[in-house]
């Protein structure tokens, strides 16, 4: 053999391997985005229980905070207002506070959350409905700055009967 064919043969076994480098370049930062986005769908999927969870908190605590508790919460004069959830008389805070208490458990900040309570039937009397409805903005953990917000909703409704 000649001292070029040795070169030769020896320069294309350097090379050897470069295609493989390159391929598991590209199935690792591949792999590696399918884990953050699934890690980012459960983060999202355990956001949207906690949230409805916590409006379905709120609806039992308005249901059992009807007229006839000792801690009644909720509009208390039996005239609707048009429309219902606009009554200024309606002491809602307490349904707000636990719906709040509730999510800030699961380590979700509530600065950002709306809470909206509405006694569709304009009191909190037996067999009125009561509708809690909660959003919250969804912060992606692996955004890093360039990803908005999604916002979260979540609604529950329920009948006073006590």
């Amino acid at each position: 053999m000649t001292a070029k064919l040795k070169r030769d043969i020896k320069g294309r076994r350097s090379e050897r391997g470069q295609a493989l480098l390159v391929e598991f370049v590209l199935s690792a930062i591949f792999i590696i985005l399918l884990i953050f986005s699934i890690f980012e769908l459960f983060g999202f999927i355990y956001t949207y229980s906690v949230i409805a969870d916590a409006a379905k908190e709120g609806v039992r605590y308005a249901i059992v905070s009807g007229v006839n508790s000792s801690s009644s919460s909720g509009p208390t004069n039996a005239t609707a207002t048009s429309p219902p959830c606009t009554s200024s008389s309606a002491n809602v805070t307490n349904v707000v506070n636990r719906v709040r208490a509730f999510a800030v458990t699961s380590l979700h900040d509530t600065s950002n959350m709306n809470v909206y309570v509405c006694y569709l039937d304009g009191n909190n009397l037996m067999n009125s409905q009561v509708e809690v409805s909660v959003n919250y903005p969804f912060r992606p953990f692996f955004a890093l700055g360039w990803m908005p917000s999604v916002t979260v909703y979540a609604n529950s409704i329920g009948r006073i009967v006590f």
